[in-house]
């Protein structure tokens, strides 16, 4: 394992201006860097031309979790909430900034998403307490909290910063629809499936695919914070293999996850018959991959275990050349930013 081309990576800096604020449109008109790991070449395409470059033999599995509208601004206390999971009716577990303004006790009143339109009053919800590691734990207790009214898309921290930065609005109505697959069809996870936003219905009724579920919440998005990144605690996240996979995987030359999240639950389900399961899986150099023969996936932040679970596909070297290659080629970063397919 190359440390050095590792602690490169975990400290790579990406200018606020390569910060992809919104997707490329049509969504299939986003840049795709193709990484060939035997010859380390680097091919500049598009993800339209995924048909013409990679055999109908191979099988590509996508995550078909559903975003749910998680993220709440509250301007009575002026914070702001992402729910992470509701553990029992009208309880939730969540994160909250700033935390001074978020200790138990706390009431809080969601205000209802811009153009949403309620004829009852705001739900209360109450700060019962609070976990180490920065979360919390929310009560519902007037009303019924309707994320459909109260709910904004819970993009990243870094999307809005970098709106701001250019003088954009914190919320487009577009942002629904685009921080959301066009295959998503199982509700639970609070961030995107960000390599899966790429493909529209055209494009993936030309390639054989598959589905399966994961849920993606703090184990896919926390930041690494640790020294040693190995030290890093990984937290689990539900997911569900459906009927069918374990056929469709054995009758193709090769599998291609489409994400981290795919690729996490194909290498550490423990068979692919139908089940549900949730995994703490943490992939890092050096792994040897089982079952994932190739991966499609964005470019991430830094400090992240996406990012390492890139490197242990692609090796450290090779990865840190991508994302050189692709800073020097003016690719657009993170969710709504491009891709890279490592075969």
């Amino acid at each position: 394992m190359s440390e050095f081309h590792i602690k490169e990576l975990l400290s790579l800096t990406i200018p606020q201006d390569r910060i992809a604020t919104t997707p490329a449109r049509p969504r299939d008109a986003a840049r795709l860097l193709i990484v060939h790991r035997k010859t380390a070449l680097l091919e500049d395409r598009y993800i339209r031309d995924i048909p013409e470059t990679v055999s109908n033999r191979n099988l590509f599995v996508m995550n078909n979790s559903r975003v749910i509208p998680s993220r709440l601004i509250c301007s009575e206390n002026r914070t702001e909430i992402l729910l992470l999971d509701e553990t029992s009716p009208g309880w939730w577990t969540a994160l909250g900034t700033p935390s001074k303004r978020l200790q138990p006790g706390t009431l809080l009143t969601p205000d209802p998403a811009p153009g949403a339109s309620s004829k009852t009053s705001p739900p209360r919800l109450r700060v019962e307490k609070t976990i180490p590691g920065g979360q919390m734990v929310l009560k519902e207790i007037e009303g019924r909290l309707d994320l459909s009214i109260f709910g904004l898309p819970p993009l990243p921290p870094y999307i809005l910063k970098a709106r701001k930065n250019a003088g954009e609005r914190d919320f487009t109505s577009n942002d629904p629809t685009d921080y959301q697959t066009t295959y998503a069809k199982i509700a639970g996870s609070v961030a995107a499936p960000t390599a899966g936003l790429h493909f529209t219905p055209e494009l993936l009724s030309k390639l054989n695919h598959a589905f399966l579920t994961l849920h993606v919440g703090l184990g896919t998005f926390r930041p690494i914070k640790t020294e040693d990144f190995r030290d890093h605690p990984m937290h689990s996240e539900r997911y569900e293999i459906p009927a069918g996979l374990a056929e469709r995987i054995s009758e193709a030359e090769k599998i291609i996850a489409v994400g981290t999240t795919s690729a996490r639950v194909l290498e550490s389900a423990p068979h692919l018959r139908p089940h549900q399961g949730t995994t703490s899986a943490f992939i890092y150099p050096p792994y040897h991959f089982k079952r994932v023969g190739g991966l499609m996936t964005n470019f991430h932040l830094a400090h992240s275990t996406l990012l390492l679970l890139v490197a242990a596909f692609a090796g450290p070297e090779l990865t840190l050349h991508a994302y050189r290659h692709a800073l020097d080629h003016d690719y657009r970063f993170y969710s709504f930013g491009d891709a890279m397919l490592i075969l």
